[in-house]
């Protein structure tokens, strides 16, 4: 490889992916996906931190007083013997595991402020996880050794574009979810849909953005991206599982998004974006939580504290209406917008959920309904749709889009195209009515259908075929009927001839 060549994203990509093969096979990718993604993310900090030392070196001359006071400046700070080279000197110790994890935590106690709890959730030194010490060392010598690849150089001063890391990070969440399914959905949305609902609640410059259920992270990450190069807006996420809340505090860190807010917890049953005792509100809300979540907490619901279900309590079989309470009631009074995923039958079950619906429609909050394709998430098969609110809204309708019929099919999962996406995008941003794809119902017209959602109800999707020539028709089966009376006529020779004619 020549001395000037600059890695690209599809090289980095390729070299992590192939780190993978030290556990494919052997682990289930939802517990391998952790060590693969720690790993870069030490790699990175590590070439990160070497490229700075050496650009302060060479400034001020080996005076390296000064190079440790500058460097104490930078967005973090990696002590003596922890970085990845440390760790490669002492790949073939008998205690690799436990030189990798002490790493780690020395790097978590200098960065409190921005990394505490990331690597609580994970250990090089799990048996259960990794296997008995002699397979355990030999996976993560194998591993090590993939990262040491000369390639894989993320120092700013080796890759032209600093979002590649963040997009190989990216690249590998989205693959983990696609290996493993329905648990590697849990954390991920799909980059497409992650782009149009990042384009539906149009984000602004100053704003405050906030995730509920924010998985890995990468949904919020991509509405911050929609703002543009300036950095003045404000990102918050809340995450429930531990291990993920940790993916997600990387991946803002690997986006340069350090400052962040991501708790983690129960967002229906303890939310932690709290100020002043109360909730926290935010410009922005954007979620894709889990369908239809069983046991999600309703027999707290008629007690919370923050009375986010003064609608109606959802069944306690299917919290999908609980995320959506909690994220309306989070969203600015003045304009706040909401853009959530959900599977269909939030659009017209009935029950506690449909008096809800109706209270919704009732205050004059919901703003658009829009269907996506089948096969769009990893795991499921069933189509979803996206619903967007907006606090103080003027106009009285609501628009309804069908955009299950436009993508791109593929083995495992569909994906929205460009023009796709540009489409929903401009019929929803214009309030256009597309004959066969979008309408804007008035608010008399939901009513009228007992604020049932149901998509089809609004938007007529019916081809017409093409009229029957029923004579045409007759005259075609008559011919054919000759000549089927032909063949048997000349069969029946044949079989006379070998004399086998009855």
């Amino acid at each position: 490889m020549s001395a000037d060549h600059r890695i690209n994203q599809d090289e980095i990509n390729a070299i992590v992916w192939k780190a993978c093969d030290t556990f494919r096979g052997t682990i289930d990718p939802a517990e391998y996906k952790n060590y693969i993604l720690v790993f870069l993310f030490i790699k990175y900090l590590s070439d990160v931190w070497k490229d700075h030392r050496q650009k302060y070196i060479k400034q001020y001359k080996n005076d390296m007083t000064r190079v440790e006071r500058k460097l104490r400046r930078e967005r973090f700070v990696l002590p003596e013997n922890c970085d990845f080279d440390y760790i490669r000197q002492h790949r073939n110790e008998s205690n690799v595991g436990e030189v990798i994890n002490k790493v780690l935590d020395s790097i978590e106690e200098a960065n409190k402020s921005k990394l505490e709890g990331v690597f609580r959730n994970i250990d090089f030194n799990s048996e259960s996880h990794l296997g008995q010490t002699k397979d355990r060392n030999k996976r993560l010598r194998h591993l090590i050794d993939d990262f040491s690849d000369p390639r894989l150089d993320m120092r700013p001063s080796a890759i032209d574009n600093h979002d590649v890391i963040g997009n190989t990070y990216m690249y590998l969440i989205s693959r983990f979810a696609s290996d493993s399914g329905k648990k590697g959905g849990e954390f991920y949305t799909p980059t497409e849909v992650a782009v149009l609902l990042a384009k539906l609640v149009q984000p602004k410059s100053g704003e405050r953005i906030c995730d509920p259920a924010c998985g890995s992270g990468s949904l919020l990450i991509r509405v911050a991206e929609e703002i543009g190069d300036t950095r003045d807006y404000a990102l918050y996420g809340q995450e429930l599982n531990g291990s993920t809340w940790a993916l997600a505090k990387m991946n803002v860190f690997l986006h340069g998004r350090d400052t962040a807010r991501i708790e983690w917890g129960d967002t229906l049953n303890n939310p932690r974006l709290i100020e002043s005792d109360r909730l926290m509100h935010f410009d922005v809300v954007v979620a894709n939580p889990p369908f239809s979540l069983d046991k999600w907490g309703a027999e707290n619901a008629s007690s919370d504290p923050y009375r986010r279900f003064h609608r109606g309590v959802p069944p306690k079989s299917k919290g999908d209406y609980a995320f959506v309470s909690h994220m309306v009631e989070t969203a600015n009074e003045n304009g706040g917008r909401v853009g959530v995923i959900v599977p269909h039958g939030v659009l017209f079950r009935g029950g506690a959920e449909g008096k809800i619906r109706k209270q919704f429609i009732k205050e004059n909050l919901l703003d658009a309904v829009i269907g996506l394709p089948s096969k769009m998430f990893f795991g499921t098969p069933i189509p979803a749709a996206i619903l967007i609110f907006k606090k103080a809204r003027k106009r009285k309708d609501i628009l309804f889009i069908d955009a299950g019929r436009e993508y791109e099919e593929g083995t495992r999962q569909n994906r929205l195209r460009k023009k796709d996406i540009e489409k929903i995008y401009a019929t929803y941003a214009k309030r256009r009515q597309i004959d066969k794809y979008s309408y804007k119902a008035s608010l008399d017209e939901v009513k009228e259908n007992d604020y049932n959602l149901n998509i089809p109800r609004y938007v007529d999707t019916f081809e017409e075929e093409e009229p029957v020539d029923i004579p045409a028709v007759q005259k075609e089966i008559k011919q054919l009927e000759k000549e089927l009376a032909g063949v048997q006529k000349e069969m029946d020779g044949y079989l006379k001839e070998l004399g086998l004619a009855k």
